[in-house]
C-alpha cells in the first residue's frame, strides 16, 4: 500500500504495462507503480497541472541539454577538432 493509504487494484495486465515502462525508464518497479498510483489519485485538474509541470520541466531539461551540446560542440570547434561544412557534405558523408 502507498504511504498515502490509497490502494489501488491493478490488473495483472497493467502490472506488467507498469514494470516495462520502469524498466524502460531504469525506475525500480515498485517505485514507479507508487509514483503512478498517486497520479491516479490526484482529481482530474490536479493530472493535467501534474502534467503541464513535468512536461515544462522535460522541456527545460532537454533545453539545458542542447545549451550543453552548443558549448561543447564550439569549445571542439575552438580546439581545432570540428571543420566548417555544408548542409550537403554532411548528407552525402552520411549516405556513403
Amino acid at each position: 500500500m502507498p504511504r498515502s493509504g490509497v490502494r489501488v487494484q491493478v490488473a495483472p495486465d497493467e502490472t506488467k504495462w507498469y514494470v516495462e515502462i520502469a524498466m524502460k525508464t531504469a525506475i525500480p518497479p515498485s517505485r514507479f507503480h507508487v509514483v503512478v498510483e498517486a497520479a491516479d489519485a490526484l482529481s482530474v485538474d490536479e493530472q493535467e497541472t501534474l502534467v503541464a509541470v513535468l512536461n515544462r520541466r522535460l522541456a527545460d531539461r532537454r533545453r539545458a541539454e542542447l545549451a550543453e551540446d552548443v558549448r561543447a560542440g564550439r569549445r571542439e570547434f575552438k580546439r581545432g577538432a570540428l571543420r566548417p561544412t555544408t548542409p550537403d557534405k554532411i548528407v552525402k558523408e552520411l549516405l556513403s
